[in-house]
């Protein structure tokens, strides 16, 4: 909430100018995920020394970057209210495209085309029966969720295909940017773009408003169904995007590769402090949030917790983020 100045100018009137929020206050909820991140890291660390290395940090980070991708993809949707229970489907679907099409002699770039594609057909067909026909989301997206990973099983009959594009790794590990890895300059740069947008441009904020009240938004004038539309739109093609990065760096696509992801993508974006309820929310929220999920598998992992436990972990994170969220709100 911005403050407001009520000094007395030069001529004896009262000075109402608001003043611009500060860091602090904008990103409250941001700087406490940064703070319990290095806090979890610093209590892995305690136990096995190893986990503050330049090398583990850099693993953390490959491991991030599709979870950061997808979250930031979805981050969308929740903050217009909806939910995109396709997105590990769609993540899945994609690698099995690409790769397919690497094997049948598909250059690799023009096979990227394709993957992406396949994000952009399935959040059209999302978004169209959401703003189009009226469907509830959760009912939609679950829809292609199942439709997607099955379509993931009958391209290649259930079988893992390998990359066949010789030089396709440079997609996920090669460097546009000397000293910065690809996996990190796209994590980098779909942050600080969609951060500009939803705090800078007009259309970002058009999300919010839907996400807060749709009424409200259409009667401001505000294109309630294109907002919607489009952020379905963005979060499966950003799956996709996601998808292509990690065959890039597995070289080998599986048909359930992203079966957890749906159920991380959406942990991050709510401890990120986002609100399932729609209207609230920021990138680096959901990166941050990305980022602390896997700070704890990486923890558990090191720490030699059984790997089983991952997912009652992120549930309880999930748990403990919507009750603050239900509480601040009260």
């Amino acid at each position: 909430m911005n403050s407001t100045s009520n000094t007395l100018d030069t001529n004896g009137t009262t000075d109402t100018r608001a003043k611009p929020p500060s860091v602090l206050s904008t990103y409250r909820t941001e700087l406490a995920i940064a703070g319990a991140i290095i806090v979890i890291m610093l209590g892995v660390g305690a136990f096995v020394p190893a986990a503050l290395s330049l090398g583990n940090f850099a693993n953390i980070a490959q491991a991030a970057a599709p979870l950061v991708i997808m979250a930031l993809g979805i981050l969308l949707v929740i903050i217009t209210g909806g939910i995109d229970l396709s997105v590990g489907s769609v993540f899945s679907l994609t690698g099995m495209v690409a790769a397919s099409a690497m094997a049948n002699g598909v250059d690799g770039f023009t096979a990227s085309l394709i993957g992406l594609g396949v994000g952009v057909v399935f959040g059209a067909i999302n978004g169209a029966l959401v703003t189009l026909a009226g469907l509830a989301p959760f009912v939609v997206t679950l829809i292609t969720y199942a439709v997607a990973g099955s379509l993931a099983f009958i391209v290649t009959n259930g079988r893992s295909v390998g990359v066949a594009a010789p030089n396709y790794w440079l997609f996920n590990s090669g460097s546009l940017v000397p000293g910065i890895a690809n996996y990190v300059l796209f994590c980098i740069i779909f942050l600080i773009c969609l951060e500009f947008v939803l705090r800078k441009v007009t259309f970002g904020r058009w999300f919010y408003a839907v996400g807060s009240s749709s009424t409200a938004a259409h009667l401001l004038g505000v294109p309630v169904k294109r907002t919607r539309f489009a952020a379905y739109v963005f979060s499966s093609t950003m799956a996709s995007f996601a998808g292509l990065l990690t065959l890039s760096y597995i070289l080998n696509a599986e048909s359930t590769s992203g079966a957890s992801l749906m159920l991380q993508a959406i942990a991050a974006v709510v401890i990120g402090g986002a609100s399932l309820f729609g209207g609230t929310g920021s990138a680096v929220g959901a990166v941050l949030g990305a980022l602390m999920i896997t700070v704890i598998q990486n923890g558990v992992n090191l720490i030699g917790i059984n790997s089983f436990w991952q997912g009652s972990v992120t549930g309880l994170a999930i748990l403990v983020a919507v009750l603050i969220d239900r509480f601040s709100q009260k």
